[in-house]
């Protein structure tokens, strides 16, 4: 059987065959850097991570882009708060982004661009666009995209313009034709910071949020590529926006297959920094290993909702447990992967349907209990070689089992972490002492000793919250 995939744009399961024979090129929408990464982010992480990972071991050659995105409307709000340069905040948050994410386990990608590094290629784009009639310019000092003058608008999200235009409830904003049109371009306003301004030929400003994706997919990956993927919620407008951009300006279909992934829910509502029902993987970090998290966002369909409980993770915690314990039986032999042992064929057949982890974890239990019942060594390894494809069960079987691994983004701090029952003995005095230092090292900007804090904190078991209020702490249970 060979992949198929389901496309977001023809809503179908079609079989893939890569633009470049043997050659995959997939561009993933990655973070804005203004705070840690949530749950919603490892889920896209992880989720393309195992695309790239199972195209690889289908023998294809992947280049895998995820950029960075390191100007925006959130970054510049957060870094005048925090009273220090856009560059400092960034730089600080995707060092973070790297622990979190190699924590999960999550391979780098091939490249990931920040946007900040590519501005002139987004000035040329929108120069192609004004001559080509697309975009215009507004008196305000921006350039908009006239959704009105492409005519595949709203092909991805299947919402034609006069539906899309029936939602809006909010006069023509100021400078712009219609209301769906989009900033290409924001020109400077007196109130934001030198660093987050670009001179061009429309004046000193930014690109907006849209036209930084098309810029960077197009400068690394050429005009067409075989896969764009990203969370659902960028559907509608940010990729329907991409696509507006980049086909306008080169003629040429962006990407063959759109995938997106499903969101987290927390008791059946999506989570979000809106509506303050979210949590930093970090946070989770403080009470389960990573691979145990990583096993849980993959016991789901990487399109089906995941919806976050403790109860979930404890179940994903004791499931990870038993194909360890089978693993602990025996040693694993070192060998390649036979695809025409049945448990290897099922594994590639669920892996081959849109990347069915669900199926093939149903596999690896399969075969655990082979290993239980045989003591094969050749089970055995070939269990730990199909977990690999996925990400999970490369630990030393006895260390997991005894909880002897320490999550690695948290391991910079200090050489040990404490369980919860000693971070909660932890005397108030001595953890409200630390939190005034760290209020203090931010007084002073001093943000990376602030980082310090709350990370020697977390590692101990105790996760604090910020609030306009004030910091609050907890000990993880």
């Amino acid at each position: 059987m060979s992949l198929r995939i389901y496309n977001t744009l023809s809503r179908a399961l079609e079989g893939f065959v890569p633009l470049q024979p043997g050659h995959v090129r997939m561009y993933v929408c990655g973070m804005t850097v203004y705070d840690l990464c949530h749950l919603g982010h490892a889920r896209s992480m992880v989720a393309f991570d195992v695309v790239q990972r199972w195209l690889k071991a289908s023998g294809l050659r992947v280049t895998y882009v995820r950029n960075v995105t390191d100007i925006d409307d959130k970054i510049i709000k957060r870094a005048l708060e925090n009273g220090e340069t856009i560059r400092s905040l960034t730089d600080r948050m995707v060092v973070a982004l790297h622990q979190d994410a190699d924590a999960l386990g999550i391979e780098r990608p091939t490249h990931e661009p920040r946007a900040t590094d590519y501005v002139p290629q987004m000035l040329s784009m929108i120069t192609t666009l004004e001559r080509k009639s697309l975009a215009y310019r507004a008196p305000n000092g921006d350039v908009n995209y006239g959704v009105r003058k492409f005519p595949g608008y709203g092909k991805l999200s299947g919402k034609s313009l006069d539906e899309l235009r029936a939602g809006e409830r909010v006069a023509v904003p100021d400078g712009k034709d219609d209301p769906l049109d989009f900033v290409l371009w924001k020109g400077a306003k007196p109130s934001e910071p030198q660093d987050a301004q670009w001179p061009s030929g429309y004046g000193p400003g930014r690109p907006g949020w849209h036209i930084e994706c098309s810029a960077m997919a197009c400068a690394l990956l050429g005009e067409s590529f075989d896969i764009h993927g990203g969370g659902a919620d960028l559907q509608f407008p940010h990729h329907e926006n991409e696509i507006a951009q980049s086909e306008g300006a080169t003629g040429q279909p962006l990407a063959r297959v759109w995938m997106h992934n499903g969101f987290v829910t927390r008791d059946n509502e999506k989570m979000s920094k809106s509506l303050g029902n979210f949590f930093t993987i970090r946070d989770i970090l403080a009470k389960y290993d990573a691979e145990t998290v990583r096993f849980f966002i993959l016991r789901a369909h990487y399109r089906s909702a995941l919806n976050y409980s403790d109860a979930h993770l404890d179940d994903a915690r004791g499931a990870l447990k038993r194909l360890y314990t089978a693993l602990d039986l025996v040693t694993p032999a070192t060998q390649a992967v036979d695809w025409a042992n049945p448990f290897a064929a099922r594994f590639k057949a669920a892996m081959d349907e849109d990347f069915g982890t669900p199926e093939a974890v149903a596999v690896l239990f399969e075969l655990a209990g082979e290993v239980n019942r045989t003591r094969s060594t050749e089970s055995a390894g070939l269990l730990k070689a199909l977990g690999g494809m996925l990400g999970l069960l490369q630990e030393n079987p006895r260390a997991f089992l005894q909880g002897r691994f320490m999550n690695a983004a948290l391991a910079s701090s200090t050489p040990d972490r404490l369980a919860s029952t000693e971070a909660a003995n932890q005397g108030a005095e001595d953890i409200e002492r630390r939190i005034a230092e760290r209020a203090a090292a931010k007084a002073a900007k001093n943000f990376a000793e602030a980082d310090r804090i709350r990370a020697a904190l977390l590692a101990q078991g105790i996760v604090l919250k910020d609030s306009p209020a004030g910091t609050t702490w907890e000990a993880a249970s």
